[in-house]
């Protein structure tokens, strides 16, 4: 198949899941003999026009003179140039900005739509830019030939709310085997005497309600907050909210994987917070790294934990599950994650579902 995606900032990944997704699975596209283009963005800090096999088509993108507005900007230029390439199919992953031009879309590709996450329920959006993204979410439906869904409440979600089925393909994680306890020393933590999250600082992923959480608790183990925060509103909130909890420490981003896996691998406690949207990737990541995980009561996470985590809504279950929960203790938890990423979340699983599906919506066009 000759198979264009677009919807993200670019390949090689420099900023998030998405991204994540597409490098991993382009790729694994090429090896297989797919002829596969990727669009990326202008302000994409790689130039080349190919990546590892995968062909790049890089289109003028304005977000950094104009803003949130460039993005529209970005997906209409995107667009534009499909209709010239004759695709087997278009991938779109997301809908946010890119829906507005749906009727631009080439008319011969199968559109399939990876929907993402409930956009339009993040609290960082005003009430107009979520009535937009509500709206963008019904072209996105209308528009695309085929639907997938990253999470189970997501396909549930789209059943319920518009009658539209899709299929149910989470993201991927690499299983992590190697650990290595002496990059510990450049965050001043000791094995299994800390506890940690990773998030991006918007509320709805409750970093509030857990560090809230920590201050009550009566052990003052050290805790780790792995996320950038200094371009942040909300980050500088909660840095300021917290500056007298000695414990608790504001790391700034971290993008070094094998330093993300090991923090995670040696941690007491993971927290994942995240309450809107499918399978977050760090979810995985922090599943297939041994971490004990402690998440957000929410039906996007409990779809896939299940039963092999702590769950918290409050600060006071924050607080107790701090007081009374230890890794030691529930390793049997901490296996299940393992294997349940072995058994069914590896890219290589990930990426030949994918494949699949795309081959199949492609035999029934035809």
């Amino acid at each position: 198949m000759k198979i264009g995606i677009l919807g993200t900032r670019g390949i090689p990944n420099h900023y998030g899941g998405f991204e994540q997704f597409t490098e991993y699975f382009a790729v694994y596209l090429a090896e297989n003999n797919h002829e596969v283009y990727v669009y990326n963005s202008s302000n994409h800090v790689y130039k080349k026009d190919s990546f590892k096999g995968v062909r790049l088509i890089h289109c003028y993108d304005p977000e950094d003179k104009v803003g949130t507005f460039g993005q529209f900007i970005y997906d209409f230029n995107c667009i534009i140039d499909s209709r010239k390439r004759n695709f087997d199919v278009l991938l779109q992953l997301g809908y946010t900005s890119n829906t507005i031009w749906h009727k631009l879309l080439p008319k011969n590709a199968v559109i399939i739509s990876n929907m993402d996450g409930l956009e339009w329920k993040r609290s960082k959006y005003s009430s107009s830019v979520q009535v937009f993204l509500k709206y963008a979410e019904k072209l996105a439906i209308k528009s695309s030939d085929y639907l997938i869904s990253d999470s189970i409440g997501i396909q549930n979600y789209l059943l319920k709310e518009y009658n539209a089925s899709s299929e149910y393909i989470a993201y991927g994680a690499e299983l992590f085997n190697a650990p290595q306890a002496e990059i510990l020393s450049r965050y001043s933590v000791k094995k299994y005497d800390y506890n940690m999250l990773i998030a991006r600082f918007e509320p709805e992923n409750n970093l509030e309600t857990i560090l809230d959480g920590v201050v009550l608790a009566s052990k003052k183990t050290p805790f780790l907050v792995v996320g950038k925060h200094d371009t942040n509103k909300f980050g500088a909130y909660l840095k300021d909210k917290f500056k007298n909890a000695e414990h608790i420490r504001f790391v700034g981003g971290i993008y070094n994987i094998e330093h993300l896996n090991n923090l995670r691998y040696y941690s007491n406690l993971y927290f994942h917070g995240h309450s809107v949207g499918g399978t977050n990737p760090s979810l995985l990541e922090a599943m297939a790294s041994k971490s004990l995980m402690i998440a957000h009561d929410n039906e996007f996470t409990k779809s896939i934990l299940e039963n092999d985590a702590f769950y918290f809504s409050t600060k006071e279950d924050v607080k107790h599950i701090i007081e009374e929960i230890n890794k030691d203790d529930y390793q049997d938890k901490i296996e299940k994650c393992y294997l349940k990423i072995s058994d069914k979340f590896t890219w290589e699983i990930i990426n030949k579902k994918y494949l699949d599906f795309l081959n199949e919506c492609n035999n029934r066009k035809n």
